[in-house]
């Protein structure tokens, strides 16, 4: 139950986004003052295009720790994520050096600071759950796929058929849930961005020319990292918020994940008791097993 710990789900999702915000400052696009931004035309409603990669990128660090709440729609394709994905080749998530079936290839989840979530996710192995957290309580419906992957034996299949349709219901004490649960913590990413050191491999980042991305208007911010190029979206009307992030590495992986409702809040909609066993009961079947 543990295998969807906050580590593999949040490598996936974050981590060209805290190399780019993370980076030295000798960004190949001019001094801190403009960086030749002028030349891009459009795109600057809020005066990014006047300025450096550096600076931009900067101002998008900020608005993601100072984010109350955001949505993460994360996918990882190619690569392992395709080799593993089984049906779930269009899905992709987590870019960790040792991907495979347990690790998530596709992730939708709106969390907060307060440690609240809602949203799903699905391994690469075909498995998926829907998760939600609402203060220490925690609800996961996990499908028959990952009922059968991760309880060993026959036992995996009496569980699916126990469970089916119904989330198991229990609070951040229980170890059962408390690794599923920790990817909610919002506050605790901020304070991972806030504490990551540059890296000797991220030596510049490369402004580009002002685009679109899913109907809105950003400024693309280019650098490489441990041999994998990554690439941040960052909008150009508004706050500067970080929109989306790519990461691709040389074995044809990629990376996308995608940052959107920022401030939204969490949808507060909890399973009813009659959607919901207590863990406790798989807990017991398990011992009988």
């Amino acid at each position: 139950m543990s295998r969807m710990s906050r580590k593999r789900v949040w490598s996936g999702a974050l981590c060209c986004a805290v190399v780019l915000l993370t980076v030295p400052a000798c960004s190949s696009d001019g001094d801190d003052g403009g960086g030749g931004g002028d030349k891009a035309g459009g795109g600057g409603g809020n005066g990014l295009a006047g300025m450096s990669a550096r600076k931009i990128s900067d101002k998008a660090k900020q608005e993601l720790l100072d984010a109350r709440s955001v949505h993460l729609s994360m996918k990882r394709t190619g690569g392992d994520a395709t080799a593993k994905g089984g049906d779930d080749r269009d899905a992709g998530a987590d870019a960790d050096t040792d991907a495979g079936a347990d690790d998530p290839t596709s992730l939708e989840l709106t969390l907060d600071r307060d440690g609240n979530c809602a949203g799903t996710m699905k391994e690469a192995g075909g498995a998926s759950l829907e998760l939600v957290k609402r203060g220490d309580k925690v609800w996961m419906k996990p499908d028959e796929t990952f009922w059968r992957t991760q309880v060993p034996g026959g036992d995996g299949k009496a569980a699916a058929e126990l469970f089916k349709g119904r989330y198991l219901h229990g609070t951040t004490g229980d170890p059962m849930l408390k690794d599923v649960a920790e990817v909610c913590d919002l506050k605790e990413l901020q304070r991972e961005i806030q504490d990551s050191d540059d890296t000797d491999d991220a030596k510049s980042l490369h402004k580009g020319e002002p685009t679109t991305v899913d109907g809105v208007d950003v400024i693309p911010l280019t650098g490489r990292d441990d041999g994998k190029k990554n690439t941040m979206y960052i909008a150009t009307e508004g706050k500067p918020y970080l929109v989306k992030s790519v990461e691709r590495d040389e074995g044809g992986e990629r990376t996308t994940t995608g940052f959107t409702d920022y401030g939204e809040p969490v949808p507060s909609k909890t399973p009813s008791p009659k959607e919901s066993v207590d863990v406790a009961k798989l807990k017991e079947r398990l011992r009988k097993a």
